[in-house]
């Protein structure tokens, strides 16, 4: 489940920094990628969701994932795994708008807590 005291805790980025060799600039461009591309990947899980074709749904949980890793949000990604999982093995679908509703207003905190990452990244420019 998502974590909500991490909520208004700043990103733990140490493996973008590992995987960048802490170059702020190569973690801004992650950060910026991650924000362009993971509303297109969200709107397509809400709509298969919607639709209720449960093989996209989990492709499409699958694929926002790793992700999540990548900024420090385990916590999410575990929440997301629930959501592929749900859909993948067809259970717990009663419960599947509202674990993408949690999921998807957690997505605005965290597009601020990249924001506030990036300003701070930019800092160091």
């Amino acid at each position: 489940m998502i974590d909500a005291e991490k909520n208004n805790s700043p990103l733990d980025l140490s493996y973008l920094r590992d995987m960048s060799g802490d170059s702020a600039e190569f973690m801004i461009e992650m950060i910026d990628m991650f924000k362009l591309q993971t509303p297109l990947y969200i709107a397509d899980l809400e709509q298969s969701i919607v639709a209720q074709e449960w093989d996209k749904a989990a492709g499409f949980a699958h694929k926002i994932k790793p992700t999540l890793s990548y900024v420090g949000r385990e916590d999410a990604r575990g929440h997301l795994q629930l959501i592929e999982n749900s859909a993948r093995d067809q259970k717990d679908l009663s419960d599947m708008p509202k674990n993408f509703q949690e999921f998807s207003d957690f997505v605005q905190i965290l597009y601020r807590q990249l924001d506030e990452a990036k300003a701070e990244l930019e800092k160091r420019l």
